[in-house]
């Protein structure tokens, strides 16, 4: 991730390999196929959670056993659509399931959707929640884990209140 002059961010993200994983249609929105092996899903939980000023909690706002980041009081300076609920911006479902849910900036939604690491989440796609909602699939190998930590970042930065725009994604 680079940061520009202008505050925007720039994103170097190839697109995801294969056709996208089975999801629920609804909440609880979960992935259903192409879910990460022990060792996979592990391996990025060890890094999801080590950002500045992030705890990690049960989410307020997921199923049993979906662990979220939550800015410390006082550094959330982001907007609203920056966070779920309270100040949690992003949360990683249980194993069985792998991926995530997470804000992203409203910009960058459709770009990292069509580039197949994620879909909107439901109730956003129904007007219910902020359009910045989406669900990440679950990373299969390290390459992914190393795609979804920086989508995992640009959430942070968004909740950080750190972004102007996001630009553009350079494939």
């Amino acid at each position: 991730m680079n940061h520009n002059d202008g505050g925007s961010v720039m994103l170097k993200i190839s697109p995801r390999e294969g056709p996208r994983p089975d999801t629920t249609p609804c909440a609880p929105h979960t992935q259903i196929s192409q879910n990460p092996d022990a060792t996979s899903y592990s391996a990025f939980k060890d890094r999801a959670f080590d950002f500045p000023f992030v705890t990690r909690q049960p989410s307020m706002i997921s199923v049993p056993g979906a662990e979220a980041l939550c800015l410390e009081q006082g550094r959330g300076c982001g907007c609203r659509e920056a966070f779920m609920i309270g100040n949690e911006f992003a949360h990683v479902h249980p194993p069985q399931d792998g991926s995530l849910h997470m804000m992203l900036p409203e910009d960058a939604v459709p770009q990292i959707v069509d580039l197949g690491w994620a879909e909107p989440h439901p109730m956003a796609a129904a007007g219910m929640i902020p359009s910045t909602a989406v669900m990440v699939y679950a990373p299969r190998n390290n390459a992914e884990i190393e795609t979804v930590l920086d989508l995992l970042r640009l959430s942070y930065d968004f909740a950080c209140g750190k972004l102007g725009r996001v630009d553009s994604f350079v494939l």
